[in-house]
């Protein structure tokens, strides 16, 4: 059998500290293994066929509605981080199909106007929100009839991807973490070069110094350091000094950027139309779409509604505001 093929193969050639697919904890509902693909094979397919993962062609990265078809979207962001995490897991021989489904589902839950979606919800909703726990219920509960079924070092993956959580239990979730922040970094210093906000003198230049001038640079000094940092090792890690210089250019996109006068003002506009679908559908639940409706018995209106708003890319929200309030014909 080709999977089982492939299972012994991956015993030969992986690192001691990979995660194989052979031993995974399993799925929450027994499923027959597949001839072909592992467990781990499996999980990314189920994650790239699903109606979550093409939305995020139309969620926010962090410009809202930027002129120009070159600023990233939820979706690149996501296959950056992929393509990062795959090179960072290849080299240290770990497994690339696990890294792989995890860098695919781990945005699954975020919102529409990127992290504006975020705050407004969480915000408004009683139990707060946090878009790597809600990534974990796309992927549990509101895709198919028992949610996508992922193993369960995928599901630890994507629920532990964010800094502010526990870390992943598998190196290869891991992976995807530290991926995630190079990713997102680098592609949204390039997309605030192209939109003006800043420039390249604007730049901490003892950072440019350490980590490089382009955007290629800088990738490439970050997935070198965590490789040579991680290299058999029960851990993945940037050295001190990369971490550091990371860390402030970091600091400063959020200074500048992300919460910026640019940003501040996308912010007022977007919280606008989510205020107003939110407050209308928990008025008029009736109006939600037969899927959720049908989820409105078991987890109560509100989760419910929080699920579709999250749910909803940028397009849809606004059109969906502009067709509830603003008269035909204005």
């Amino acid at each position: 059998m080709i999977r089982q093929r492939i299972e012994e193969l991956e015993e030969k050639i992986l690192s001691p500290y990979a995660c194989l697919s052979s031993r995974t904890r399993g799925r929450r509902y027994p499923l027959e293994k597949c001839q072909i693909r592992t467990e781990f094979q499996r999980d990314r397919d189920r994650i790239l066929h699903c109606k979550s993962f093409r939305r995020l062609k139309h969620k926010t990265q962090v410009f809202i509605a930027p002129e120009g078809d070159h600023y990233r979207t939820r979706l690149t962001h996501t296959l950056e981080v992929a393509q990062i995490a795959r090179t960072i897991s290849r080299a240290l021989r770990l497994n690339e199909d696990l890294t792989e489904a995890i860098a695919l589902g781990h945005d699954l839950g975020h919102t529409p106007f990127g992290h504006i979606g975020e705050r407004f919800l969480d915000s408004v909703t009683s139990n707060g929100f946090k878009h790597n726990l809600h990534s974990l219920r796309v992927v549990d509960v509101l895709e198919g009839e028992k949610g996508l079924n992922l193993t369960w070092e995928v599901r630890d993956g994507i629920v532990n991807h964010t800094m502010s959580s526990k870390p992943p239990a598998t190196l290869e979730g891991q992976v995807v973490r530290i991926s995630d922040r190079i990713a997102y970094i680098n592609h949204d210093i390039d997309d605030a070069l192209r939109a003006g906000i800043i420039t390249m003198d604007d730049l901490p230049k003892d950072c440019i110094e350490v980590l490089g001038r382009t955007h290629g640079e800088r990738i490439n000094t970050m997935i070198l350091d965590v490789i040579e940092n991680s290299m058999d090792r029960p851990s993945i890690s940037m050295s001190e000094e990369i971490s550091q210089a990371t860390e402030k250019l970091r600091s400063f996109m959020f200074e500048k950027v992300y919460m910026g006068f640019v940003a501040k003002k996308q912010e007022e506009k977007a919280r606008y139309v989510l205020e107003n679908l939110y407050d209308y559908f928990m008025k008029h639940p009736d109006a939600l779409p037969s899927e959720y409706r049908s989820h409105v018995e078991v987890y109560g209106v509100e989760q419910v509604v929080c699920d579709y708003i999250a749910g909803m890319t940028d397009r849809y929200a606004l059109k969906m505001f502009y067709n509830l309030f603003i008269p035909s014909g204005c």
